[in-house]
């Protein structure tokens, strides 16, 4: 992990994180040919992934009573917490929704309509490890935008179901499951093939060659964003319990190698003994190696003069995860641009978000929260314009409307005008 004291490394090491999720030619090679084979031999394809990537053969859609089944394994207590994750999560997004609106002058009314998305493919990644709180995160918003169809695609290595996966998926009543992952799962949604129904709209979160997937078939369906490796970056001063930075830096880069942590401060002390305290806690963690590469090559500790400094730091880096660790934190509040989630204070760690607050955890990562928000309800509406003119509104704007149609060279687009102006 480096320690960053002046801005040239500063710009150096922005440009390495913003880089690292842009996927590879090769990748993008592969996952080409992946998704042709998909669009052109469908269930067929998806049998052969199925069995070269997660080794096993068994049926593409997963019936019900195998979802219960499994659901029925967790214990209470994991029932339980994904209950409250799911009653808080709905609780937080039902305030989100929109209504459709209009207006009217004269005989013209103008207005927009609200409508839900038909039908949405969610992808629930499941390799290395699985995630029921991302089932949570990606249908719940769905659901309460209205949408009427929800396919969720799960990667299943040999076969085998995730319990706590199961059981978020019978809380919510999802019945249109597949065990499909990878690639190969993004393209099924997206073309559609004997099992699977083409959906409108990909949302949820994977790998590289899932995230890959996703850009490419952008257009063909609309999808959520395209997420990269995980962020977090805390600002931190001399009230920041060293402990507490270290452990939350910890907690993203856990994730993989390539997750990013990082801790801005404008005390020598605060990163001395945020650099000491994460050495000491990192011995205790079973990911500990997948934390040493992480941290290598893309954590920082960055110190600058000034907590505006810092806070232009952060609208640089744009990160995923934020967390405000200052005496006085709503203070720099009006100081920050852009940031995927917003933790203030010492007792709100990343993790509240990760799973019960409320809010989404599916945010924008990379430097992509300069333009993209978290999931939320409006990701599954659509906005139709409504207009209706009635003749004495029609004439009112008919001379503006030849005008301009006529600047632009369309007759056509003019004599549907003249035409009603002398009826």
């Amino acid at each position: 992990m480096q320690i960053i004291r002046n801005n040239l490394e500063l710009q150096k090491f922005i440009k390495k994180l913003h880089r690292r999720s842009l996927s590879q030619p090769q990748i993008e090679t592969e996952i080409k040919k992946i998704l042709y084979e998909v669009a052109k031999k469908g269930d067929k394809a998806l049998l052969k992934y199925n069995k070269i990537f997660d080794k096993h053969t068994m049926p593409i859609k997963i019936p019900s009573e195998e979802i219960i089944k499994n659901a029925k394994k967790v214990p209470k207590d994991v029932l339980k917490s994904l209950k409250f994750a799911r009653d808080r999560i709905r609780k937080f997004h039902k305030r989100q929704l929109e209504k459709s609106w209009h207006y009217k002058e004269e005989d013209i009314v103008l207005g927009q309509i609200i409508s839900p998305i038909e039908r949405v493919g969610a992808y629930i990644p499941g390799g290395k490890a699985s995630y029921p709180s991302t089932v949570l995160m990606n249908i719940i918003p769905a659901q309460i935008a209205g949408v009427r169809e929800i396919a969720v695609c799960i990667p299943t290595p040999f076969g085998e179901l995730n319990p706590a996966v199961c059981a978020a998926l019978k809380l919510l009543e999802i019945n249109e499951v597949y065990r499909v992952g990878g690639a190969q799962a993004i393209g099924a949604m997206a073309f559609g093939t004997e099992t699977i129904k083409k959906v409108d709209k990909i949302v949820g979160p994977g790998n590289i060659y899932v995230a890959t997937a996703k850009k490419l078939v952008f257009g063909e369906v609309d999808i959520d964003m395209i997420a990269g490796p995980s962020e977090i970056l805390i600002i931190a001063d001399s009230s920041a319990n060293p402990k507490f930075v270290a452990s939350d830096m910890l907690s993203q880069a856990e994730h993989d190698e390539m997750a990013c942590s990082i801790v801005i401060t404008i005390s020598e002390k605060v990163a001395e003994f945020v650099k000491k305290e994460i050495l000491k806690q990192l011995k205790e963690l079973s990911k500990a190696s997948i934390v040493k590469k992480s941290l290598k090559n893309f954590g920082a500790i960055i110190i600058v003069k000034s907590l505006k400094d810092a806070c232009e730091v952060v609208n640089t880096i744009a990160p995923e995860h934020l967390e405000i660790m200052t005496e006085n934190p709503e203070k720099l509040l009006p100081f920050i641009k852009n940031a995927g989630a917003i933790f203030l204070g010492h007792w709100s760690p990343e993790p509240v978000g990760d799973y019960v607050a409320g809010p989404n955890h599916t945010l924008p990562t990379s430097g992509t929260a300069r333009f993209f928000s978290p999931l939320g309800v409006y990701d599954f509406i659509k906005r139709s314009s409504l207009i209706k003119t009635g003749k004495k509104g029609f004439k009112k704007l008919s001379e503006h409307i030849e005008v301009l149609a006529s600047l632009e060279g369309l007759q056509a687009h003019a004599n549907t005008v003249r035409i009603r102006k002398f009826t």
